[in-house]
């Protein structure tokens, strides 16, 4: 039977339950163990797919097409495993599901409540993260603090878990904060108390707590903590602040998290091979020494989670290449043909993520004309490759009225527009292509240099693609179609070349980005970049 392992979180939201859960999962799968993870969201969405970026961040997609949080992102890169439409539930999910099932009949004209019914769709969900990959250990993250109201039916699930698979087969981590009041120049375990004991109230009590704090707690905090929680004194784990997210494996096996996980749960382990992590955190420490300038032209800058996986893909490529990497997070609505060098200027490559909607589009192409000219490396992810192909259409092609379908229905020129067989006349929500799909590779491409392979899969988010047709004007001004798909009909991606990076993807290449595996696009643009500034700083 596969041991389950629920991550709780209280006092306040946005402590690093997702970073500790995939640390943990990192620290299980060094001792041998197959670890599943996942994320349970009490909101009422059937998924982020719909939900605006400023309120949710990025919307994560797996291999299997699920639009998923953006912890997911977080187990992938950890734990280096794929997960799947398993691996997030949300409120909204669960009453869709339990609605379904009562319109077919499937309750058999029972009262449709909370509980069982509800209760009983959560816990089929959570067993299904261990039966579909066969783990040994399931992580899973239960969103929101303790004592929100969305939350509870989740909490009871999990309670009801515990029960049925025995305490020997389930574990309990609340993660809580520990502030630090500079006033009486002291730490507080008071808000911890409460949390667990709103926990407890639930009918829950926590085995392991960890505590996130900025500052070292003093050794009477632990003991506080454990006399008055009720749990063993090396159950209660510090979790601190640190510089680089990728040390909180290492922080955390220092203080005894994996090793106490394993003895409540009765597991019989090799010793942990963190050989791969401490190599990885020495390389981020030496990547300091030497920085590039990325500028992250978006429309959804204000809020950096929403480029969350871009933005931790190109660390991993810096890392690679011994450079730390300064993101320069500029607003595409900013950007005009009159202020675009003042803006760009002294930028080492621009990234251009992707996105939906006519927002802030013209100070994008802006900037994919401001690289194609001045050979600044261009990075265009989905939203990034369609306004590289309009300011390539506009101004090297001669079509000045190109646009996306998307921005402008009327456009005479539509380079880019809906898949064949699709209409705007749909509902918004999964009808994506989603997931991952192949991609030929042209040989003698940048495409063919980064990746070494003709034949890749990656993943997708998109409803729009390259209309075939622009392909042959295109290619006659000299674009090359870098990637198709394997039946000659999707244009995948787009590319100059003759320059040392100008690549737009119709994909989305950060969500297969680990730390210790950088995605071979990011390398490829990184590297570039690299190149460019020792360049420039010879000519200087």
């Amino acid at each position: 039977m596969a041991k389950y392992i629920f991550v709780t979180g209280g006092v306040v939201s946005g402590l690093g339950k997702g970073i500790t859960a995939a640390s943990l999962g990192r620290l299980l799968k060094a001792r041998g163990l197959k670890v599943a993870a996942q994320k349970l969201d009490p909101y009422i969405n059937v998924d982020p797919g719909t939900m605006s970026p400023y309120q949710h961040g990025e919307v994560y997609v797996t291999e299997d097409g699920a639009e998923t949080d953006l912890d997911l992102g977080h187990y992938e890169r950890f734990i280096d495993e794929d997960l799947n439409r398993f691996s997030n539930l949300t409120t909204g999910k669960v009453y869709w599901n339990v609605l379904n099932k009562e319109r077919r009949g499937d309750y058999l004209g029972s009262t449709v409540q909370v509980i069982p019914h509800v209760t009983n769709e959560i816990k089929e969900f959570i067993y299904n993260a261990g039966k579909t990959t066969n783990a040994d250990v399931v992580i899973t993250e239960i969103g929101g603090t303790i004592g929100d109201i969305e939350s509870q039916p989740f909490i009871e699930a999990v309670r009801q878990i515990s029960l049925e698979i025995g305490r020997e087969n389930s574990l309990f981590i609340h993660v809580t904060l520990v502030p630090f009041l500079r006033g009486s120049d002291e730490h507080k375990s008071k808000p911890t108390q409460h949390s667990v004991k709103e926990l407890q109230g639930l009918g829950i009590n926590p085995n392991i707590i960890v505590l996130r704090c900025d500052e070292p707690l003093e050794d009477s905090i632990f003991q506080k903590i454990a006399l008055f929680c009720n749990v063993k004194p090396d159950c209660v784990i510090e979790n601190i602040t640190l510089p680089f997210l990728y040390e909180a494996p290492l922080m955390l096996e220092h203080n005894g998290l994996a090793n106490v996980v394993c003895r409540e749960l009765g597991l019989q382990t090799q010793e942990p091979d963190l050989k791969e992590w401490e190599d990885l955190v020495a390389r981020i420490e030496e990547s300091q020494k030497k920085t590039i300038r990325i500028g992250l032209v978006g429309k959804y800058v204000a809020l950096h989670d929403a480029y969350l996986s871009v933005a931790e893909a190109l660390r991993h490529a810096g890392y690679a290449h011994h450079v730390g990497v300064e993101i320069q997070w500029i607003d595409s609505e900013r950007i005009t043909e009159e202020n675009v060098q003042q803006i760009l200027s002294g930028i080492d490559g621009i990234i251009v993520p992707g996105g939906f909607g006519p927002r802030g589009i013209e100070g994008m192409i802006c900037s994919a004309k401001y690289a194609r000219e001045n050979e600044v490396p261009y990075f265009g992810i989905c939203l990034g490759m369609q306004v590289a192909a309009i300011e390539y259409a506009r101004n090297v092609c001669g079509i000045a009225d190109a646009n996306s379908g998307e921005f402008d229905e009327c456009c005479g020129h539509k380079v880019i527009d809906f898949m064949p067989g699709q209409n705007d006349e749909i509902n918004k929500g999964g009808t994506l292509r989603l997931g991952s799909y192949p991609c030929k590779v042209t040989p003698g491409t940048t495409m063919a240099k980064c990746y070494k392979a003709e034949n890749i899969k990656e993943r997708h988010r998109h409803r729009y693609e390259f209309n075939n047709d622009f392909r042959e004007v295109f290619e006659e001004k000299g674009m090359t179609i870098g990637g198709i798909s394997p039946d000659g009909k999707l244009v995948e991606t787009i590319e100059l070349s003759q320059m040392d990076f100008y690549v737009g993807v119709q994909y989305h290449p950060e969500f297969r980005s680990r730390p210790n595996r950088p995605h071979p696009l990011f390398l490829g643009f990184i590297g570039a970049a690299v190149k460019k500034q020792a360049k420039e700083s010879h000519n200087a």
